[in-house]
Formats: structure tokens, C-alpha cells, sequence
């Protein structure tokens, strides 16, 4: 499983963290990969630079089981996904990017996410993880991607440690 993250509210950097070692115990993973932090430029209206990234991890869960644990938990770093404004500024932000090779396309739920293939700062730090990776309905790997799309929103990079 692979999910993408970020934040650009209150304090992103320890937010990621938190909700992302939160998401390892629910989960009772011990090992959770995570891709480096990108500082990228908000797509959406105008507010601060966000901190994204990427983290993999297997699970038992069933994929909307795990898209209901992913939102409980950036409800508890502060989410209200009910009266925020659509790409808009956030505490905390979890998609699920990759379930395997499965495809899901329903009402809650679109795997593999339906941007992935359009955005830096989500290519960028796959090709981190797993830059080779079959994606499914996907032609070409993570890495070949992220070289034929516009890679200027990428401000910085930096260490990311859980």
C-alpha cells in the first residue's frame, strides 16, 4: 500500500509525524517507509507551501476499511473534511494512492488515486520507494512519470524520520 500525505496548517512537519505513527499503531505495523519531506508550492487557492510525502506499508485491512481509518485519523489531527474548501489549506492529509495492483473505482474510492500521475509532489517521492514499480493501468513506472510532468512546484527536499 502506498498513501500520500501532507499538511500546510499549524505545525505540518510534527503533524505528518504524529499522524503518521499514529496510522503505524492502529495498524500495529512496526516498519512504515516514508519518502523524504517536499516543501511544494499549494495547488488550489492561495495559502502556505505545503510538507508532502509518501509512505508504504502493508495492511489487513480491506481498502475502504483502511480510507475509514486513514480519515479517522486526520480527524484527529484536526480535519473537518465537512466544512473545508476543496484543495484547501490542511492539518493533515492522507490518500490512499496504491492498494496493491488492485483498481478501485467507486463512490468512496478511486485506486490508483485518480492525480497521482499528474503531480510532483506525489511522483517525486514514490520514485523515492519505488521508483520501478507497476502501477496499474499505468504504462509507464513512478520515475518515468515524474519526468514528463512539470516538477516546478517542488520547492525543497529534506530528511524525513518518523
Amino acid at each position: 500500500m502506498y498513501i500520500g500525505y501532507g499538511a500546510n496548517r499549524g505545525e505540518p512537519i510534527a503533524q505528518i509525524r504524529a499522524g503518521l505513527n499514529a496510522l503505524a499503531s492502529y495498524l500495529q505495523i512496526s516498519e512504515l517507509k516514508s519518502s523524504s519531506l517536499y516543501r511544494t508550492r499549494a495547488v488550489g487557492p492561495l495559502q502556505d507551501d505545503y510538507y508532502n510525502g509518501v509512505a508504504s506499508f502493508n495492511t489487513h485491512l480491506a481498502p475502504l476499511d483502511l480510507l475509514d481509518l486513514l480519515q479517522e485519523v486526520e480527524a484527529q489531527y484536526g480535519r473537518d473534511r465537512a466544512r473545508e474548501l476543496r484543495w484547501g489549506p490542511r492539518t493533515l492529509d492522507l490518500d490512499l494512492l496504491l492498494y496493491g495492483e488492485m483498481e478501485i473505482n467507486c463512490e468512496r474510492l478511486q485506486v490508483p488515486h485518480p492525480r497521482l500521475t499528474e503531480r510532483a509532489f506525489v511522483l517525486a517521492p514514490l520514485v523515492e520507494l519505488a521508483p520501478e514499480l507497476n502501477m496499474p493501468g499505468e504504462l509507464a513506472t513512478p520515475a518515468k512519470l515524474l519526468r514528463a510532468i512539470d516538477q516546478s512546484g517542488l520547492l525543497d527536499q529534506q530528511t524525513f524520520v518518523l
